[in-house]
């Protein structure tokens, strides 16, 4: 099963394009579509669920927007992973982002959704790296900010 998945405020251009595609994929295609205004007419679609987990286990590829979470969510599930910025975003964060994981060759970055098929058949043939979560050091740069602040003020 190919999973898609839009995001919160859906990705109308994304759903149609796999809508199309779907016939020739001889896969079944379940499109999560948000609060977009396409529905699909090849593909079993839903707008929102508790969770995606489902989804990203029984799935052999996941297509997706490139929000930082859900990206982070398929590649801890180990799945192969298209990602798409979507265009109506107000920054390029998504470029961003898809730009650094491809490099790092953990997903096919689709640029344009033309190329959608030509990236399914891409990331069907890839091995991607494994995710390893990396080590979260935050704590200690605000445990030494605040020493640094805390030693500021009493001198």
């Amino acid at each position: 099963m190919i999973f898609v998945a839009t995001g919160t405020t859906g990705f109308d251009a994304l759903a149609t394009e796999i809508d199309r595609l779907a016939p020739t994929l001889c896969e079944d295609i379940v499109v999560q579509i948000g609060n977009g205004q396409y529905t699909p007419q090849q593909a079993e679609y839903f707008r929102f669920k508790p969770s995606l987990e489902p989804y990203y286990e029984q799935a052999s590829l996941v297509i997706a927007h490139g929000g930082l979470g859900i990206c982070i969510e398929v590649l801890e599930h180990g799945k192969p992973l298209i990602g798409l910025s979507n265009p109506d975003r107000y920054d390029q964060h998504q470029q961003d982002l898809l730009s650094t994981l491809a490099t790092q060759n953990y997903l096919v970055w689709c640029h344009e959704l033309s190329g959608l098929a030509e990236a399914i058949m891409q990331a069907r043939q890839t091995t991607f790296r494994q995710y390893t979560k990396p080590e979260c050091v935050i704590h200690l740069q605000i445990k030494s900010f605040l020493d640094n602040l805390a030693h500021s003020k009493s001198s």
